[in-house]
């Protein structure tokens, strides 16, 4: 809904303004410059980035559109899904939770929180690291190093997305100076024309410096941001869990743990205290 209304503001701004000042629309259709900037951007983009980046350009353009799925309700969800497995944990031994960390698509607790369950990173990262702890890892310090390698790792992977939408956004507006440049070439090239001919091929070639420098900070460069947003939601998300699991290591009791979890949110999305406490009231007594 944000690209839509935002867009929908871009583009009645730029050109009703265009208009309103007595422009003719008709102008800025250029069909070709259009092929050459774009065209040259995707060639560009292919050069410029090894093959995951590639095959993430479908689920990239789906977290533009859709936004961060990560809201309060999901953090909520989170601290309750910590509980409940730091609980069973407390009563029933590290043993309990084998069933859940080798099997998590059938899990009872996990898929009593569906959104934690749909997340398959993070229910690999839960289990991953409780799986190690049943095998008898039990330095805090040691995990912590390596949760911080691994999330680190994971965040290389994501800014390498948004650094590869970020230099599209950087480059198209040199790409519309080299279909500006061709059109004046073309221009020179009818020389002899009148000068209402020339007037409208030179109008034509700096159609390519204006559509160069619109999509890039119209659309390239603000569809850069929205994935680094989305992309910094969910390192917070993965952060919470592992101010948890660090909490839960160093035996803190689970209220305590997920409170240490809690802290790691961000403001405009961080639940009270007694916000959480409530939904982990709520949750049934056993899972």
């Amino acid at each position: 809904m944000r690209l839509i209304v935002g867009a929908i503001i871009v583009f009645v701004c730029v050109f009703g303004s265009y208009a309103a000042m007595g422009g003719h629309l008709e102008v800025l259709w250029q069909p070709f410059e259009f092929v050459i900037i774009l065209g040259a951007a995707i060639g560009a983009f292919i050069i410029g980035n090894p093959g995951p980046v590639l095959k993430a350009v479908p689920s990239m353009l789906g977290t533009i559109v859709k936004g961060s799925k990560y809201k309060q309700e999901c953090y909520v969800e989170l601290l309750g899904m910590q509980y409940s497995l730091y609980k069973l944990v407390k009563q029933k031994g590290m043993l309990a939770v084998e069933q859940h960390i080798e099997n998590p698509s059938e899990s009872t607790l996990f898929n009593a929180f569906p959104t934690f369950a749909a997340n398959h990173h993070a229910v690999e990262f839960v289990c991953d690291y409780m799986r190690m702890l049943t095998l008898g890892a039990n330095n805090v310090h040691e995990i912590d190093a390596l949760m911080d390698e691994e999330l680190e790792t994971h965040h290389q992977e994501q800014e390498r997305i948004v650094s590869a939408m970020q230099s599209i956004a950087d480059g198209t507006p040199a790409l519309g100076i080299v279909a500006a440049v061709l059109g004046v070439i073309k221009t020179m090239g009818a020389i002899k024309e009148p000068p209402e001919v020339l007037g409208h091929l030179i109008g034509g070639a700096l159609v390519g410096t204006f559509f160069g420098v619109f999509v890039a900070y119209g659309f390239f460069a603000p569809m850069a941001a929205s994935l680094k947003s989305t992309f910094d939601a969910e390192a917070k998300y993965f952060l919470s869990l592992k101010a948890g699991l660090l909490a839960h290591i160093s035996g803190q009791p689970p209220v305590m743990a997920v409170e240490f979890a809690r802290k790691a949110l961000m403001s405009d999305v961080r639940p009270t205290f007694a916000e959480v406490e409530a939904a982990t009231a709520a949750l049934p007594a056993s899972i």
